[in-house]
């Protein structure tokens, strides 16, 4: 049955059947299903009548149920199958797309790809926006890349891109334009016609060179994971910058963020950990502010507590698998609201207690589940002064 037409539909096709990353569509990165951060761009997109998930897979379907639970503008986002023969390891994104607009009305689809999470509504828009005014019959995203390119002939290897005997340099030097596969615009009739995703004259929308990777295997997920984990931090601090907050009491897990995580141990079998020196001069400076510290760890180790009488810690707490109740009693034992503590940690057991308090760190190398809930991700790794960092943003946001 067709429904009323709808001016720009979002299409955003996801299978269940990845082999090189299995299920990599909702696997997490930055802390959320890879798909949310695509749909999170087409939502949130003014000019984006509806947005069509279509998956083959419950569990993805029940992975875009979960999240139209939490997103405000969630009453434009639909779940809808997807035919088998459209979802096979050989089929074609065309098929899934034709398959689409036979059954719905609209004048013109957006094909978003999943395996872009780097994408934006402001990129949507910005590209909408040069559809409209254009006289392009379809418009693609792409990256700018500068690289020379060459290929083998039957009289050896010669420049594609330039001219070698006058190699420019590269801020003289245009480059070229690569599809970073991030989304696609066309007309619903030259879809239909031509059965493929642009035809027609065709547009161009420029993205950020680092939107050039799209993720297909291992190696392009850890790629993007960090440079998402870059954006979100980036995106959380200047959210924070005028967000200025009364702290009363400062608050660490040990391992991984006083230390740099690592385990050594001696000949004879003893432990050792490495602390940072910066992190001590932090904690001195918090306490000629008046601010009470705390460690709060899950391990049970002597070297810790030596190290917290050195720092004149006012509170320890060892061997805690609870954090976030520790955390409460805390707030009860030096009369303080929730709101008023600041806490840093860098591993799942430290989640529950980053939701919770009035400002929350991380360090670089934390789990991204933890970079992706924590207010700030400071610059530096735990054990290289990542505290002090902290301390730092503190004192000068009071």
């Amino acid at each position: 049955m067709m429904e009323n037409q709808d001016k720009f539909v979002a299409y955003i096709p996801v299978r269940g059947g990845s082999k090189s990353i299995p299920l990599k569509n909702i696997k997490p990165i930055g802390g959320r299903p890879l798909v949310y951060w695509v749909i999170d761009a087409a939502v949130n997109c003014s000019d984006i009548d509806k947005v069509y998930v279509s998956t083959d897979s419950i569990d993805i379907e029940k992975a875009v149920e979960e999240y139209k639970k939490t997103n405000a503008n969630s009453d434009k986002l639909f779940c809808i199958g997807r035919a088998a023969h459209t979802a096979t390891d050989t089929a074609s994104t065309e098929s899934a797309m034709l398959d689409f607009a036979g059954k719905y009305d609209f004048e013109h689809m957006i094909l978003i790809q999943a395996t872009s999470p780097l994408l934006t509504s402001k990129h949507l828009e910005e590209a909408i926006a040069s559809y409209k005014q254009g006289a392009n019959h379809s418009l693609l995203s792409v990256v700018r890349q500068k690289r020379f390119i060459w290929e083998e002939t039957a009289e050896g290897a010669k420049p594609v891109n330039y001219n070698f005997l006058k190699r420019p340099r590269r801020q003289e030097f245009d480059g070229y334009l690569v599809e970073n596969g991030a989304f696609y615009i066309t007309r619903k009739q030259l879809l239909l016609e031509t059965e493929c995703r642009i035809s027609g004259k065709i547009g161009v929308y420029e993205m950020e060179e680092e939107t050039y990777f799209e993720i297909d295997e291992p190696s392009d997920w850890m790629i993007i994971e960090n440079l998402m984990s870059k954006r979100i931090a980036k995106e959380k601090n200047e959210t924070k910058t005028n967000d200025k907050k009364t702290i009363k009491l400062f608050a660490t897990d040990c391992d991984g963020c006083l230390t740099d995580g690592g385990m050594y141990y001696t000949e004879s079998g003893d432990e050792l950990k490495k602390f940072s020196t910066q992190d001590g001069k932090g904690f001195e400076l918090l306490r000629n502010q008046g601010i009470k510290t705390a460690i709060i760890t899950s391990e049970d180790r002597q070297l810790v507590k030596r190290r917290a009488d050195k720092l004149k810690i006012d509170a320890l707490y060892m061997g805690v698998q609870d954090k976030l109740s520790v955390i409460r009693e805390l707030a009860t034992k030096f009369n303080l609201t929730l709101d008023e503590i600041a806490y840093m940690g860098d591993d799942l057991n430290d989640l529950e207690v980053l939701q919770n308090v009035g400002l929350s760190f991380s360090v670089p190398n934390g789990r991204p589940e933890v970079r992706a809930v924590a207010d700030i991700v400071v610059p530096v790794k735990g054990g290289d002064g990542a505290i002090r960092e902290a301390v730092t943003y503190i004192l000068n946001n009071q």
